[in-house]
């Protein structure tokens, strides 16, 4: 089906036509999955909300921006991915899927988080890059299950000190923000592996060798004078971070000093978030 004949049928309600959107889906998949995903989708066809057994729903890539009530019945529900949408504010019904791990929102015009997001306490994976968040809402604070926290290419300038209790995060990525400064919460969650803050702001970078758990950090294209410091074994990406030295201002002058250690070799550039 072409994408032009896909957009107009989305915008008639008929059953039919809800049907030809969704190919003939009339029965609960067996893997329980259903991708709805680059379907011009401007609303959620309704039979979906029937598969109550459902536990992966996909809906990338469409045009939806709500959300029926209906969604309330798929309890089971486990991976919800809503990314590439025209979300300005989070539906309130998935708040009530209780069972969600993983949730994607990256890509929509989201620019808050209702407090009601708290409810979903087995959320393991939150994705919510390129948005509109100026700030990192306190409620993703709240989700105590949280492991994995994409909050990329936004606009924050900061990290709210209650981040420190999720002490389940291991991995946090916050590349293209506009941090000026290396986020002080992060310096006392020992727990993280993984902390990316590419494309910011940050001028100078505290040690970060004290953090037992990390495994990669990745700070290349800020306007730093020095590379941050790592316990050995932990891979950095950035300037600095193989063997060219770093340099060091002392009375005016720029003098050369050598690496505690020689790290391991960057990863590949195609690196993604997990």
């Amino acid at each position: 089906m072409g994408n032009s004949l896909k957009a107009i049928v989305a915008f008639v309600p008929s059953s039919t036509c809800q049907k030809y959107l969704l190919e003939d889906l009339e029965e609960m998949p067996v893997d329980k999955m259903v991708d709805l995903s680059g379907r011009q989708l401007r609303r959620l066809p309704l039979h979906i909300c029937s598969f109550r057994e459902l536990v992966k729903l996909y809906l990338s890539d469409n045009n939806l921006n709500h959300l029926p009530p209906e969604l309330e019945q798929l309890q089971n529900l486990q991976i919800l991915a809503l990314d590439f949408n025209n979300f300005k504010a989070l539906p309130l019904v998935i708040c009530t899927l209780k069972q969600l791990c993983i949730l994607y929102l990256g890509n929509n015009k989201l620019c808050s988080l209702p407090l009601e997001l708290r409810l979903l306490q087995n959320l393991k994976t939150l994705w919510i890059e390129s948005n509109c968040l100026q700030c990192l809402p306190e409620v993703v604070c709240e989700l105590s299950l949280l492991k994995t926290l994409h909050v990329g290419s936004n606009a924050l300038r900061t990290l709210p000190a209650q981040l420190r209790c999720l002490q389940e995060l291991r991995t946090i990525w916050l590349s293209g923000n506009l941090l000026s400064e290396f986020p002080s919460v992060l310096l006392d969650m020992p727990f993280l592996e993984v902390i990316d803050v590419d494309r910011n702001s940050i001028r100078f970078f505290p040690s970060l060798a004290h953090l037992p758990g990390l495994k990669l950090v990745i700070y290349d294209h800020n306007p730093c004078r020095n590379a941050p410091k790592v316990a050995k074994g932990v891979r950095r990406v950035g300037r600095w971070s193989e063997e060219s030295p770093e340099p060091r201002k002392r009375s005016g002058a720029v003098i050369e000093i050598t690496l505690d250690e020689k790290p391991s070799p960057p990863p590949a550039t195609n690196l993604e978030p997990e």
